[in-house]
């Protein structure tokens, strides 16, 4: 019976999971890879493999890394938000201090509002 373009792809990534598992060499395998390209009937693929085991590929966990745990702490971006908040509200208040010291402390206005957003972001906010 003919094999499909599927079905030798079906074969080549069989023969990937034996070479990550160590049961082939990367020679064997590229000796192989041409051999399953070239079958033109199911005999000649299973011929390819007869000496491997069963790798059922359904059953083979993802090779997808995991996601890295989420840091404990603030995502890097609310970070920088709060770090140009710090900033801001340093400039303004060396500014006053220059100024108007013992006066209207002014730079409230610019810490005030966008802190008080910023803490809203921070406790209500998703993690991205």
């Amino acid at each position: 019976m003919r094999a499909s373009d599927v079905d030798r792809d079906r074969v080549a990534a069989i023969l990937r999971e034996h070479t990550a598992q160590g049961r082939i060499t990367v020679d064997e395998f590229n000796e192989r890879l041409e051999q399953v390209y070239a079958s033109k009937t199911y005999g000649e693929l299973a011929r390819v493999t007869a000496d491997l085991p069963e790798v059922d590929l359904r059953a083979q966990p993802a090779r997808i890394p995991a996601p890295s745990p989420a840091p404990a702490g603030l995502h890097p971006g609310m970070k920088g938000a709060w770090g140009a908040w710090a900033s801001a509200v340093a400039v303004t208040s060396v500014i006053w201090l220059l100024t108007d010291f013992g006066g209207y402390f002014w730079p409230m206005w610019v810490a005030g509002p966008w802190g008080a957003l910023l803490l809203v972001s921070t406790i209500f906010g998703g993690k991205k």
